[in-house]
This record gives C-alpha cells, structure tokens and sequence, in this order.
C-alpha cells in the first residue's frame, strides 16, 4: 500500500526552523510531483511549496517564499521542505503529497496525501 509518511514536526519559537521530511513507501513517487500544504485550525488548506519529479522547477506560496526551500532526493523517495524564520502564524498542520498532474498549487490535483505533522511555532 502506497504510503507518505510526514515527519520532524515540533514546537518551535518565532524565529527558529524546522526541516520537515516526507518519506515515500509501499511504492515510489519519483515520477510525481510532490507538494506541501497546510490547515490551521478553523481554516482551508493552502499551498506550501512544490517541486516538480525531478526537482528541477520550484514553487513557493508567497506567504513562505524567501523563507523556505523544498527538496527532494528521488534516491530516498524522500520529500523535504527547509522552513526558516517560523512566525506563529506558521502554526499548522503540514501535509506532504503527490501529483501526476501540473497544477502543483492545486490540492485537487494531487491523488496521494500523508497524515500530517504538526507545526507549533511559539510567540
């Protein structure tokens, strides 16, 4: 069974990092494209970041951009997303999935999603 496993979640002060990973089981997703997103408490969904299979183009929500860098190493089927400078209003639920499809901003578009980790940044 396909799996995306999300981990390095945590509680963090304003201003601090986190590196969260994404790692692929049960099959591979290094065709796919992978992206990040996020739910708050009482609010939607919304893109994070995302990369495409290879790793060669990049996108970034304007809320994280400057500030975060996603990754992949397609020899792990593994996911990264590099967060720094964390503001509370980082404070979410962080999701990583997969995509066969070209609208990475999109969370319709994307067929494989993670359980989620926890992201508590601290004011």
């Amino acid at each position: 069974q396909a799996q995306l496993v999300e981990s390095g979640g945590g509680l963090v002060q304003a201003g601090g990092s986190l590196r969260l990973s994404c790692a692929a089981s049960g099959r591979t997703f290094n065709g796919y494209g992978m992206g990040w997103f996020r739910q708050a408490p009482g609010k939607e969904r919304e893109f994070v970041a995302a990369i495409s299979w290879n790793g060669g183009r990049t996108y970034y929500a304007d809320s994280v951009k400057g500030r975060s860098t996603i990754s992949r190493d397609n020899a792990k089927d593994t996911l990264y997303l590099q967060m720094n400078s964390l503001t509370p209003g980082d404070t979410a639920v962080y999701y990583c999935a997969a995509t066969g499809g070209a609208n990475y901003a999109s969370a319709s578009d994307y067929g494989y999603w993670g359980q989620g980790t926890q992201v508590t940044v601290s004011s």
